[in-house]
């Protein structure tokens, strides 16, 4: 093993591990909101910082790399690697705001039993892990098969505004909890959007061919 391929194997670990972390992290949250428990929802803050870290270490690394004048296929793996730690810290970001948006929910009485956040949270860390796993495997057809799974995700998300509106007009009294339902809803659509994004960074990186704006929940 050359020299540099420590660091292009380390470089996989971290995100790997980053992209565990910001997974958890989104699941906590979650089960905060489900659970209704403060405590939880206050372990995802922290791990935020611990994200930030990562995408940090992650950044300096591939800094360092650059910095050596790689060759186009290793150029293209540090950038690609390189967007794929925003999108996962910005996924972090998305758990944080869950987090904060239950803690708030929890202050006043449930308003309806949470089964399609939980539900959408699902989907959207199954397109997460996969564009991750296709990533580690080199797998373009698995990355390909991420995109048009966004549909479905947005299909859920739309459906749960429709009935919080509905809510709202029916009984101003739930404005804002529907209002705090909507932007957890809106966090978890942006999760499976972060995931797609790193399916279609994946095909880039083994393709050499950008996908993006060419019919993003298509896998064609």
């Amino acid at each position: 093993m050359l020299p540099h391929d420590h660091e292009f194997a380390a470089l996989k670990e971290k995100l790997l591990t980053m992209s565990s972390l910001a997974a958890s992290s989104v699941r906590k949250a979650v089960k905060a909101l489900v659970e209704r428990n403060d405590d939880l929802a206050r372990q995802v803050e922290s791990d935020d910082d611990k994200l930030d870290q990562l995408e940090i270490e992650l950044d300096e690394l591939c800094i360092v790399l650059l910095s050596r004048g790689p060759i186009a296929t290793d150029l293209r793996m540090i950038t690609v690697a390189m967007k794929i730690t925003h999108d996962l810290e910005r996924v972090g970001d998305e758990a944080t705001t869950i987090a904060r948006r239950a803690i708030d929910l929890n202050k006043e009485s449930q308003l309806k039993p949470y089964v399609d956040m939980p539900r959408m949270a699902t989907m959207a860390l199954e397109m997460l892990n996969d564009g991750l796993e296709a990533f580690v495997s080199r797998d373009t057809a698995s990355a390909r098969a991420v995109l048009p799974r966004d549909k479905d995700v947005d299909a859920l998300h739309k459906q749960l505004q429709r009935e919080l509106v509905t809510f709202m007009l029916e009984s101003p009294t739930t404005i804002t909890r529907c209002l705090h339902l909507m932007q957890i809803s809106k966090r978890l659509e942006r999760i499976a959007d972060h995931a797609t994004n790193i399916a279609e960074e994946v095909v880039f990186l083994y393709e050499g061919r950008d996908i993006r704006h060419t019919g993003k929940n298509s896998a064609a």
